[in-house]
């Protein structure tokens, strides 16, 4: 089976080919939902209440980071698409030489107050891919506690959705990555080597 397009890995499916061991199940995975994606030219539709707070808040997420981290500096969702010869990936944001990319929290309970480092890793792969396809060599994550929509609540309480009366410091958490080239050749490494499992298919 040939698909049309060839392999490229997305930022943020970046993580699902750097298994321990060489692709592994997840990656394997991946690449064959990749081909099906191409084979019948369908997009496999992922939603969630998380998703679509993370959508629905954003505007006002980059507004309350901006104000906050940026002395209210004007601040623009970056539309710019990105693209090579592995990767691809839309930055939510391209601000002082750097990359930022915003998450909202589904809840104080889910918002890394506590954290010291990036407590997911596959936004650490996501932010290399970006640093590599812009040629920057910084990146920001940068977490928000935002209100959720009452739409979204499904009957849940929404005093544990509202954080108008929590302090703002205790609703931005940033984390700084460094551009690994390493890492970024390993990426294409990977991208290379799942470029020869799609063959098989």
């Amino acid at each position: 089976m040939k698909t049309k397009n060839e392999f490229k890995i997305r930022a943020s499916g970046a993580s699902n080919i750097m298994g321990v061991k060489a692709l592994g199940k997840t990656g394997e995975t991946y690449l064959k939902e990749w081909t099906k994606q191409q084979l019948y030219k369908r997009r496999k539709d992922i939603s969630s209440k998380y998703l679509t707070k993370g959508l629905e808040m954003e505007d006002a997420a980059i507004e309350f980071v901006a104000n906050e981290l940026f002395n209210g500096a004007m601040m623009f969702k970056n539309e710019e698409y990105f693209n090579n010869d592995f990767f691809t990936g839309t930055p939510d944001l391209i601000h002082d030489n750097k990359i930022i990319d915003i998450k909202c929290s589904w809840d104080c309970f889910t918002f890394p107050l506590f954290e010291t480092e990036l407590p997911d890793k596959n936004y650490f792969y996501q932010m290399q891919v970006y640093m590599e396809l812009t040629g920057l060599e910084q990146a920001e994550v940068i977490y928000c506690l935002m209100n959720t929509p009452e739409s979204l609540l499904y009957g849940q309480s929404e005093d544990l959705h509202n954080y108008d009366n929590i302090k703002n410091e205790h609703r931005i958490k940033r984390f700084t990555v460094l551009r690994d080239q390493e890492v970024i050749d390993k990426l294409k490494s990977r991208v290379i080597e799942s470029r020869g499992y799609i063959k098989t298919l």
